[in-house]
């Protein structure tokens, strides 16, 4: 009998470690991984864009304005989307004004604007938020670890980064300063 008592305690530690383990696993499986490619958008011309259509790509998505000390990385970027569009990469730009004002322009101001001063040629959607409660869907998605699985994260300022794999799950989040010639981008790109 008191070999019985003495493995009460054992068991009792059993029983709540089983238990802690049982809750970790069921929040877990609450995280419902996303994919990009659920989301459509609209293009800077007004058109729907639907994601899906990027299935197999490696794709970066970057919020843009046209009046920030970031700006001239629209010249890397478009360098970056001309040497690897061919190999199943491509740059997704949102225009936001959420950084002291520094994208004001209407969406034919902002492409003429691009395409004018820096060449742009990779898809440009229209204007939307990237912060706040009523940021877009596809940034809910891109800074929200419950969304895409990997984590939490605010969006610094502009030209921040989003680095996704072919499936469209997001793998990576670079700083704004992170320029876009950094080998590591051209790495992940290529596979490396």
């Amino acid at each position: 009998m008191n070999k019985f008592l003495s493995l009460i305690p054992l068991l009792l530690i059993a029983l709540f470690s089983l238990n802690k383990m049982q809750k970790a696993n069921n929040e877990s499986l609450k995280i419902k991984k996303m994919s990009i490619h659920e989301f459509k958008v609209e293009n800077i011309n007004g058109e729907e864009f639907d994601f899906s259509s990027l299935k197999g790509k490696k794709i970066m998505v970057v919020n843009t304005a046209s009046k920030c000390g970031l700006t001239p990385q629209y010249d890397k970027l478009e360098a970056l989307y001309q040497k690897f569009k061919n190999d199943n990469f491509v740059i997704i730009g949102f225009p936001s004004n959420d950084f002291m004002g520094q994208e004001p322009g209407t969406n034919e101001e902002i492409m003429a604007f691009c395409k004018k001063n820096y060449g742009v040629s990779f898809p440009m959607m229209s204007k939307v938020k990237v912060k706040g409660n009523d940021k877009c869907n596809v940034y809910s998605f891109l800074t929200s670890k419950s969304k895409n699985g990997l984590e939490d994260n605010k969006v610094q300022w502009n030209f921040q980064k989003y680095l996704l794999d072919e499936n469209g799950f997001l793998i990576k989040v670079l700083s704004p300063r992170t320029s876009p010639d950094d080998p590591q981008i051209s790495s992940w790109i290529e596979g490396k």
